[in-house]
């Protein structure tokens, strides 16, 4: 039986850029939580439209989540953009 070559093997790539992605980010209820957020998007992405985001509050309404639709170029900007976001202190997940 004829071993894999693992160098030749490559995998698709998950993504096809350019592409729309969903970005959600959650942390507490602040006033300043959403226009922070659209500001962090738009120092990586000057395009960033706000009008592309979901705003969901929780059940207690002590948290909320926003679902950024953003438009990335490549794995390393969407990577860039999660890096920066998950790095602000008012943000406490991101999926």
């Amino acid at each position: 039986m004829a071993e894999k070559d693992s160098e030749n093997t490559t995998n698709p790539p998950l993504l096809e850029f350019p592409c729309d992605f969903p970005i959600k980010v959650m942390g507490e209820t602040q006033d300043i939580f959403s226009e922070t957020i659209i500001s962090l998007i738009q120092t990586m992405l000057p395009e960033f439209n706000a009008s592309n985001i979901e705003m969901r509050a929780s059940s207690g309404g002590k948290y909320i989540s926003l679902t950024c639709t953003v438009t990335v170029t490549s794995q390393v900007q969407l990577d860039n953009v999660y890096r920066l976001l998950t790095s602000h202190p008012l943000v406490k997940y991101t999926l």
